[in-house]
């Protein structure tokens, strides 16, 4: 989808008045969740990690996940229309290393099926997704995923990033 010009929002001059890295340094004070983004292909299972994530609708059932323009993940979990996010555990750390790298990301994980592809074992959390709708947005794509099937545990805390670094939360009066 292409957004029309008189709707975009335009600086005064061409030159970016915002550095990448001063950008990327302030919005890393915002703690954003870390996500597996996986699917079942004709080739295999695929996956990504994402940390930008959001509830975008409850009726209908939507969530939306961003992509790089340069990844050849998502094409392949595009193409497949359905797909898994696994909420990651905090003790996911390396696994979001894993699947932010190139090579086999379900090396030495333990994973199951679900209706939109594998699901990493011990998540806190997973929705199954039919992609519903794709934007560009700069560098990035927001996919919008229909949500088919969910579920979660209760007793888990979700990883976490904050300036750059991984945590956890930890609900206030618990430790």
């Amino acid at each position: 989808m292409t957004i029309a010009p008189e709707r975009r929002v335009a600086f005064e001059s061409d030159r970016d008045p915002v550095a990448s890295q001063d950008f990327r340094r302030v919005l890393g004070h915002l703690p954003t969740g870390v996500v597996v983004v996986s699917s079942r292909t004709a080739s295999g299972v695929v996956g990504m990690a994402v940390n930008s994530i959001t509830s975008v609708s409850l009726n209908p059932r939507l969530v939306s996940i961003c992509a790089a323009t340069s990844s050849s993940t998502w094409p392949q979990i595009r193409r497949a229309g359905r797909y898994c996010i696994s909420i990651l555990a905090d003790h996911h750390e390396s696994a979001s290393r894993q699947f932010s790298k190139p090579g086999d990301r379900f090396a030495g994980l333990t994973w199951h099926e679900r209706k939109g592809g594998p699901a990493l074992d011990d998540a806190v959390a997973w929705l199954d997704c039919e992609l519903y709708a794709e934007y560009a947005a700069g560098d990035h794509t927001i996919a919008v995923g229909s949500v088919i099937d969910l579920g979660a545990v209760d007793d888990r805390r979700a990883l976490v990033l904050f300036r750059g670094t991984y945590g956890q939360f930890v609900p206030n009066g618990q430790s």
